[in-house]
């Protein structure tokens, strides 16, 4: 994403300046994921001229609908979060608006390029939000191969028929697929439909136009060391996140209880932004996390201690066979 931003996405500049003109909002709260966070100057210069606001671009860590900027909300009359969907659950006043940056990229090259390496009938597409207008077109051509073509209904969590978040895989369990056909970059969310699900999953990166077939095994290795390092502990940390969008204390609260009845300690931590340098001062044996489940994935090695998900904790608790672990979710019966 870091080439071209203008072109490939869409920011949707003249629709947020007329949501500032007709508020008369004086002070705007920009907010924007990684990966997009250098078109903020750029937008904010924009409007600026346009409008008499003043932009503020939020500096922090955002990793998704469910990390808002609460502090810069707080100080703004009117805020635009930019890359994702809205998220039903995370108690939005009316000056929050989502812009999606829906992506302008063609996707019948990598499609088409995707086609010879199906094996299935029943296809499952899935993308993130910035491609979810384009399925339609995707489905149109994978059925002119002869396939058919499935598009989820995920949970209330879910904006969308065939998105799919780093956190939710639930329209990848909509319906009964072969496989499934990821649309879009990044490795994380083929990743979890595919150990979500057990499935074969082709993943097709509409800007670089490769596919390639996922491989959870690199991931199961890892998960696999953290839960044999867990096995002799004694003491947990169970992380709880306060990020609007994240905080499962009813699941932390359970997962503590479940310690003490096989006779470990547990102790809540409740933390906002959560990195192995806010956790090394907690001398415990093993953390688990019920924050961003990315986080026990992408920065494994990295803790102080090995970072367990719920359901590894139960394996290592002998509540749960290993054969039964699935990458953790929040869905909108955990929050």
């Amino acid at each position: 994403m870091s080439a071209g931003l203008s072109e490939a996405f869409d920011f949707r500049a003249e629709y947020i300046i007329s949501v500032i003109r007709k508020t008369g909002a004086k002070v705007v709260g920009f907010q924007f994921p990684e990966g997009l966070k250098r078109k903020g100057p750029e937008l904010a210069k924009r409007v600026e001229e346009a409008t008499d606001a003043e932009v503020l671009i939020s500096g922090d860590p955002c990793f998704g609908a469910c990390d808002l900027d609460r502090t810069l909300i707080s100080s703004v009359d009117i805020f635009f979060h930019f890359g994702h969907a809205e998220l039903e659950d995370t108690g939005l006043t009316r000056k929050i608006y989502f812009i999606e940056a829906r992506s302008a990229v063609d996707l019948v090259p990598v499609v088409e390029k995707a086609v010879s390496e199906l094996r299935g009938q029943r296809i499952g597409v899935i993308t993130t939000v910035q491609h979810v207008h384009k399925l339609p077109e995707a489905c149109k051509l994978l059925e002119a191969h002869g396939k058919t073509c499935v598009v989820g209904r995920g949970d209330s969590r879910i904006a969308y028929r065939g998105q799919v978040l780093g956190c939710n895989f639930t329209a990848a369990r909509a319906e009964a697929c072969d496989e499934y056909l990821y649309i879009g970059s990044g490795d994380f969310h083929p990743l979890g439909v595919a150990l979500s699900t057990k499935k074969r999953v082709l993943a097709a990166n509409p800007f670089m136009g490769d596919v390639r077939e996922v491989d959870p095994s690199r991931v199961l290795r890892q998960r696999s060391a953290v839960i044999g390092n867990s096995l002799d502990a004694e003491v947990f940390g169970i992380i709880v996140s306060s990020k609007n969008g994240q905080m499962r204390m009813k699941l932390a609260r359970s997962l503590k209880a479940l310690a003490e009845k096989h006779g470990k300690k547990a102790h809540l931590i409740l933390i906002d932004l959560v990195t192995p340098e806010q956790l090394l001062q907690f001398k415990v044996d093993a953390f688990v996390n019920t924050a961003c489940p990315r986080l026990a994935i992408d920065e494994a090695g990295r803790f102080p201690a090995p970072m367990l998900t719920p359901q590894e904790l139960e394996i290592v608790l002998g509540e749960r066979d290993w054969e039964e672990l699935i990458l953790d979710e929040i869905t909108e019966s955990s929050i």
